[in-house]
């Protein structure tokens, strides 16, 4: 089991950035493919991008590509969300995600056993 508690979410200005942070606890992180997702107030949970059990490869949601990074450290069990250029409509709970099963890149909820209890973003214009 692996347990994940996000932190680094707050109020920031449009055109700031954030870093958010995911720290995994329980087995082995390096085991777990990982992901970002967020859910905005009244809306679906979105995903955001995902990383490998390495960190060599990463993969975003198009609505983010270009401004979100994500990376990892697996020696500090750490999974990372740099955020760049943030706008209004980022505003929204953001999750960490964690799964162990075969096949990357995993673009769904449905494929992530593991979450975070999430942390607030608000940007504001």
């Amino acid at each position: 089991q692996v347990h994940l508690v996000e932190s680094g979410g707050g109020l920031v200005q449009a055109g700031g950035s954030l870093r958010l942070s995911c720290a995994a606890s329980g087995r082995t992180f390096s085991n777990y493919a990982a992901g970002w997702f967020r859910q905005a107030p009244g809306k679906e949970r979105e995903f955001l991008g995902t990383i490998n059990w390495t960190g060599m490869s990463a993969y975003y949601a198009n609505s983010v590509k270009g401004r979100f990074t994500i990376s990892r450290d697996n020696a500090k069990n750490t999974l990372y969300l740099q955020m760049n250029s943030l706008k209004p409509e980022d505003t929204a709970v953001y999750y960490c995600a964690a799964d162990s099963g075969a096949g990357w890149p995993k673009g769904t909820e449905d494929e992530y056993y593991y979450w975070g209890q999430g942390t607030q973003v608000t940007v504001s214009s």
